[in-house]
């Protein structure tokens, strides 16, 4: 692969729960990766992959594998339950394995007075785990449906200017794995 060819990212609704805000979020979230130079963005909606809780073979988990190994590089928007991030993001990362391993993720976060932050950190052991890259700068929005209007865009500064280093980040780690992974096969 050559410089030159987009990364391509994945970006995971984590939250399948009945009246969520996490399509808003991934909406603005998505505008900003779409326009970042050099960035090609998919979503992957958890609550439209049915994969199986015992994380058994199935064909959601078959097409989950195939754009798992394709992306480049990950971003999980994640809300907070009960300090926790949702038990659908963790059937997510455990229904897949080698093809996690040695791409970067970020993560957009969003809940009360938190923001998702304890659901960022947990969630940083669990991607440590499968060889993958956490870069460094996250998004969060605490307070998270004060911070979007009917549109669905925000006026939050600190979240835009996340966006944007988180992006970057996630760009640099992404090429240079994937250029590594071309030249020699990950050992783990």
């Amino acid at each position: 692969m050559t410089a030159v060819e987009p990364v391509r990212i994945e970006i995971i609704v984590g939250s399948v729960r009945v009246g969520r805000i996490a399509p808003v979020v991934t909406r603005w979230f998505a505008e900003r990766a779409r326009a970042y130079p050099g960035l090609d963005a998919g979503i992957i909606d958890l609550a439209d992959t049915a994969l199986p809780q015992d994380l058994g073979a199935s064909p959601a988990t078959d097409d989950f594998r195939e754009r798992v190994g394709r992306a480049d590089g990950f971003v999980a928007v994640t809300s907070e339950y009960n300090h926790g991030y949702p038990a659908a993001l963790k059937t997510a990362f455990d229904s897949v394995k080698h093809e996690w391993r040695s791409k970067p993720i970020g993560f957009v976060s969003y809940g009360g007075l938190a923001g998702g932050l304890r659901a960022t950190e947990q969630l940083r052991q669990v991607v440590a785990e499968l060889h993958m890259v956490s870069v460094r700068q996250s998004v969060s929005f605490h307070q998270v449906r004060k911070r979007f209007d009917d549109e669905g865009q925000t006026s939050d500064g600190a979240a835009v200017d996340s966006a944007d280093r988180m992006l970057a980040e996630l760009v640099w780690w992404a090429d240079a794995t994937r250029v590594q992974r071309a030249n020699t096969p990950y050992p783990g």
